[in-house]
């Protein structure tokens, strides 16, 4: 039924439908079943976002991008599988501090240049075992490597209910175990922004109105 729910969204793109979602189970689910609809969204200008690169690999992103002609992966965490840390020494960094040199694969590569956002949802990650190949605690959540490297990654719960999380928690998580400040939190959250599948004045605006919020945030914070 892809076809007949892509031309659903369609038909009700002036009255609140804004992208088509793909998600579920995705081993043995790959986007490709349902190319065209996904071509039938493309040629009628409505993004897409994909559900990728959680339980499956890259095979699964590879597919959302190709077929899903995916303009944000849904999770997308297991991109980091290809990106390869190459250890180097460096005279100048702190005693004790690993240092590395990051090799990016051709999906990787491809993702973070183009600006592909990521929605990554730390618990959720963890719990489902998305993350097994990194650890199996949250500071182990290739998160902040994503971050750190120029991904365009964003914040999210996956499913509140499930999880047992909310999206402030989800903050204050990469908070306690990346160290981030108002400053991160601020970029984190105009990634989402910019990632949001709506008009450019519209982002404007909400991104305008987001920014004046942190920076009354961070006078309240310096007083």
């Amino acid at each position: 039924r892809g076809q007949e729910i892509a031309e659903l969204a369609v038909r009700h793109r002036d009255r609140g439908a804004v992208g088509f979602d793909i998600a579920g189970a995705e081993n043995g689910f790959l986007p490709s079943r349902f190319a065209d609809a996904f071509t039938y969204l493309a040629s009628e200008q409505f993004p897409a976002t994909v559900h990728a690169g959680e339980a499956a690999g890259l095979d699964s992103i590879q597919d959302a991008l190709v077929a899903g002609r995916a303009l944000r992966l849904g999770h997308g965490v297991r991109i980091a599988e290809d990106i390869e840390i190459e250890e180097s020494a460096d005279d100048d960094a702190a005693d004790g501090e690993e240092v590395g040199i990051a090799n990016l694969g051709r999906i990787a590569s491809w993702v973070r240049d183009r600006g592909i956002p990521l929605e990554l949802c730390p618990s959720s990650n963890l719990q489902t075992g998305a993350i097994a190949a990194f650890g199996d605690t949250i500071d182990a959540h290739p998160f902040d490597l994503l971050y750190q490297l120029g991904f365009k990654v964003t914040v999210n719960t996956d499913n509140r209910l499930m999880s047992g999380v909310t999206l402030t928690g989800e903050f204050e998580l990469l908070v306690g175990t990346f160290g981030y400040d108002l400053g991160d939190l601020l970029e984190l959250t105009l990634n989402a922004v910019d990632a949001a599948f709506l008009p450019l004045e519209d982002r404007e605006a909400l991104a305008e109105h987001i920014t004046a919020s942190f920076d009354r945030a961070a006078g309240r914070a310096a007083a």
